[in-house]
């Protein structure tokens, strides 16, 4: 009998080895809470990648859009989820920004949340509406300290990088835009392209089939060099305001205390959907880049992006109750 009950002991060891690194994860459902609306570039880009993922683990990743407060809505959603591994949240550029523009958080980017890996980075696009008698920066500047109070620009929410982008804008630029600021990319284009405010900042990839059927007018993108996929656009630096630099990247993290295996197979299974032609097509196309990183490298990202952003936002004076 005792035999028998440590050769069954011997037995299940591998078993337990397994359930313990994670080899059978995952074994239902995953949620990803994207904390935007359907429709516009995170929801857009969350989807491309993780229906991939799905595949490769053989379970279905499902989107969740919960949008609110700036991306915070879903990103205290999914801090305060189980660390098991089954709830992950799409991060982007706004999350190492709110810590410096909401005075009150209930969640800690770096302490309540795990860093996964950074997915893609590219350009904003400052556009407007082809009613606007302007077709270059210089104009739009013109035009705006010749009939001060008159423009408006659209943003992703209050203390998004488009947002932000545009606070900047108006620091270098001169320029005295009003922002108004919408619960996502979706809303804050539909109303651009109907004309409602007449100037957008928001991300290539999202605006440029707008901007390819004449709904939009490209005036430069935010980052120091020219997009590929859209080379035709000039910078805003190089269209007279020097210095100017903006991007937005997009990136996966999960509760604090998920296990390292969880994680490290969420990597592994990120790194080969990234490398994906269909995915690194798609995403090129909109001028993003894909860039799979370690958790670590991730992390350190996220450290060097706060800084950045706090010292960004210092000098703008922006905050938000």
């Amino acid at each position: 009998m005792l035999r028998r009950t440590v050769l069954a002991g011997v037995v299940a060891l591998p078993a337990l080895r397994a359930r313990a690194q994670g080899i059978e994860y995952p074994k239902r459902a995953v949620k990803v809470v994207v904390p935007y609306p359907a429709g516009g570039p995170t929801d857009t880009l969350a989807r491309l990648i993780f229906t991939k993922v799905g595949d490769q683990l053989g379970q279905p990743f499902i989107i969740d859009n919960r949008p609110g407060a700036g991306g915070n809505t879903g990103a205290e959603a999914v801090a305060r989820s189980s660390n098991d591994g089954y709830t992950l949240l799409l991060v982007t550029t706004a999350h190492v920004i709110n810590p410096f523009v909401f005075k009150k958080l209930s969640y800690d980017i770096l302490g309540d949340l795990t860093p996964v890996s950074l997915l893609s980075q590219g350009p904003l696009v400052l556009a407007v509406h082809p009613s606007l008698p302007v077709r270059s920066v210089q104009e739009l500047i013109a035009y705006d300290k010749a009939n001060p109070g008159k423009l408006n620009f659209a943003s992703s929410g209050n203390g998004q990088s488009t947002h932000l982008s545009g606070v900047l804008f108006n620091q270098l630029a001169g320029t005295k835009l009003t922002h108004v600021p919408y619960k996502g990319s979706a809303p804050a284009l539909a109303d651009a392209v109907g004309g409602q405010v007449q100037v957008i900042f928001d991300a290539l990839l999202s605006a440029l089939p707008f901007i390819a059927d004449g709904k939009l007018r490209a005036l430069g993108v935010t980052t120091a060099q020219r997009s590929e996929s859209s080379p035709e656009i000039p910078t805003i630096a190089e269209s007279g305001v020097p210095g100017y630099e903006s991007a937005a990247f997009f990136g996966v993290m999960t509760p604090s205390g998920t296990p390292r295996s969880i994680v490290d197979k969420l990597n592994e299974a990120l790194r080969t959907a990234l490398g994906t032609p269909s995915i690194v097509s798609a995403l090129g196309a909109g001028g993003y880049s894909t860039k799979w990183t370690t958790p670590e490298e991730f992390r350190t990202f996220m450290e060097l992006e706060l800084a950045k952003w706090k010292k960004a936002v210092t000098t703008s004076g922006a905050s938000i109750e």
